[in-house]
C-alpha cells in the first residue's frame, strides 16, 4: 500500500490499469481527451503489480475491480463508475482544476 501512496503523490492525476482492461483504456482515453497529463501505471506492466492491485482491492473496500483506480490529487476518487458519474455531473473538470492538472 505505501507504494501505490508514493506514486499516487506523484502527479496530480494518477491511473492504475491492465493493459487488457477497455474500462481502464475507456478512463485513461477520457483523462487525454480532458487534456489531463495523467500517470498511467500498468500493473501488469510492473514486478510488483500484484502486490498493488491488492492494494488497491483492498482500498476499495474489497469490492468490485481493482482498476481502473484513480487518484486526484493524490486521494483515491474511485474507479470507472465514480469517474464517469463525476464526468457526466460536472463536478470532475473542477475537481482536477484544485487538483492542478488543469488549466482551464
Amino acid at each position: 500500500m505505501d507504494r501505490v501512496m508514493k506514486l499516487a503523490s506523484e502527479r496530480a492525476v494518477v491511473v492504475f490499469t491492465l493493459s487488457t482492461c477497455c474500462m481502464c483504456h475507456t478512463v485513461t482515453k477520457l483523462m487525454q481527451d480532458l487534456s489531463v497529463n495523467a500517470l498511467v501505471i500498468e500493473l501488469d506492466s510492473d514486478p510488483r503489480g500484484k502486490e498493488m492491485e491488492r492494494a488497491l482491492l483492498k482500498m476499495l473496500g474489497g469490492r468490485g475491480p481493482a482498476v481502473p483506480a484513480v487518484f486526484i490529487g493524490s486521494k483515491l476518487v474511485g474507479g470507472t463508475n465514480r469517474i464517469m458519474s463525476l464526468h457526466l455531473s460536472g463536478e470532475l473538470v473542477p475537481m482536477l482544476k484544485n487538483a492542478g492538472a488543469l488549466w482551464l
